[in-house]
C-alpha cells in the first residue's frame, strides 16, 4: 500500500453566523471548559475563537493543520482540541465535517 501525498488541500471554510454563535456557546460553556481543564490539569482556559479544519499530511502541512496554526501546536501556552461531533451537530455544521479549536491556558488568577 502506497501513501499518497496531497500537494494542495483547500482548508478554508465559512460558518453561518447562527451556527458560529451556537458552536462558540458550546465551546465556551463552563462545563466544557472545566472538562478540558480536568484533562489538562490546568486551572483556567480561554477560547481564542480560532478554528481550523484538519488537513491531510503534505510537505507543507506536516502537523495536519494549516501552516499558520502550527505556532499554537508548538506552544505550551495553547491547546488544540477536536470540536466534539455533538457540538457540530447542535450547531448544524456539516461541512466541514471536522474542526479543531484553539484554547489558551491562563495563569492562575
Amino acid at each position: 500500500m502506497r501513501l499518497k501525498i496531497v500537494q494542495n488541500f483547500d482548508a478554508s471554510f465559512t460558518l453561518e453566523p447562527q451556527a458560529k454563535e451556537t458552536l462558540f456557546k458550546s465551546l465556551t460553556s463552563e462545563a466544557f471548559l472545566n472538562q478540558i481543564c480536568q484533562q489538562l490539569q490546568c486551572q483556567k482556559l480561554e477560547f481564542t475563537e480560532l478554528l481550523f479544519q484538519p488537513v491531510p499530511y503534505s510537505l507543507t502541512t506536516t502537523k495536519g493543520m494549516p501552516a499558520e496554526f502550527e505556532k499554537y501546536h508548538e506552544s505550551d501556552e495553547y491547546v488544540i482540541i477536536n470540536v466534539p461531533p455533538n457540538f457540530m451537530f447542535s450547531a448544524k455544521i456539516f461541512k466541514p465535517s471536522r474542526l479543531c479549536a484553539i484554547y489558551q491556558k491562563l495563569a492562575n488568577a
